[in-house]
């Protein structure tokens, strides 16, 4: 129902955009995902986090290094945490990846709003080379995989 970036898990209040990217807040750069659990599941929605990231990068995402860039789950009860332990085991059974899952299951905390600067970012800034060269691909990726659950606008 509603997607937003912005950053989560950190010791600091209201992180910056800088602050958040140098490292020294221990915020994950994240999105958070609302949404109607009678229309999509949370486990439909965890199959679309491991499939348009790494799973299995420590502390990065490709060329972005840094605890900020971890891949993690910030759940918002047990349940939501037994859904998604209960998919990592199914997806390392399944040897989906051919290195292990380092993502962090963690309970969610403050969610900080990112700037109007990163709204719509890939919409708005689609030729600049980040966004051709990696987003680019992943939102392809989740499209040809999800087709049948995207919303139509």
């Amino acid at each position: 129902t509603r997607v937003e970036s912005g950053y989560m898990g950190g010791h600091v209040a209201s992180p910056s955009y800088e602050a958040v990217c140098a490292g020294t807040t221990g915020h994950a750069e994240i999105v958070q995902v609302d949404f109607d659990p009678t229309v999509i599941s949370f486990r439909d929605l965890l199959d679309v986090f491991f499939t348009i990231h790494d799973p299995t990068q420590l502390d990065r995402q490709g060329n972005d290094v840094g605890s900020q860039y971890r891949s993690a789950i910030f759940v918002h009860d047990d349940e939501q945490r037994g859904v998604a332990e209960a998919t990592i085991r199914e997806l390392e059974a399944e040897h989906r990846y051919d290195d292990p899952i380092v993502t962090r299951i963690e309970a969610a905390s403050t969610f900080w709003p990112a700037g109007d600067y990163h709204r719509e970012y890939f919409a708005r800034n689609g030729e600049q080379p980040y966004c051709a060269f990696v987003v680019a691909p992943k939102v392809a990726k989740a499209r040809k995989h999800f087709s049948e659950k995207l919303r139509r606008v």
